[in-house]
């Protein structure tokens, strides 16, 4: 059986903790965050008609006990404006960032 085709997608995680150790708040900031940005999506897709549903590309997510979120670097070049918005959301805020990357399969 053949191996599935998989490639690197780059992320930005954005954490839920201050430059200074601080738990950043509301206690809902990711989802919030997230919600906002669901409107972005891979062209051709349609959002969910059941409930709530976010955007592939920024996903609230729980590390290590701390609500974040992840930011798929593809977002840059669907959207400046909207990846432009994320990093300085966690600038003006102070949060902690690291980037990663990670296999995704096609």
């Amino acid at each position: 059986m053949a191996e599935p085709t998989v490639f690197r997608v780059r992320q930005l995680v954005i954490l839920g903790v201050t430059e200074d150790g601080r738990r950043f708040r509301p206690s809902d900031w990711a989802e919030r965050l997230a919600g906002v940005m669901a409107q972005f999506r891979p062209p051709g897709s349609a959002p969910s008609t059941r409930g709530l549903y976010y955007s592939p590309y920024v996903m609230p997510v729980i590390i290590d006990g701390e609500r974040s979120v992840v930011v798929d670097e593809r977002l840059r070049e669907l959207e400046p404006l909207a990846w432009k918005f994320v990093v300085d959301f966690a600038k003006d805020n102070r949060l902690k960032t690291q980037e990663r990357e990670i296999a995704h399969p096609l």
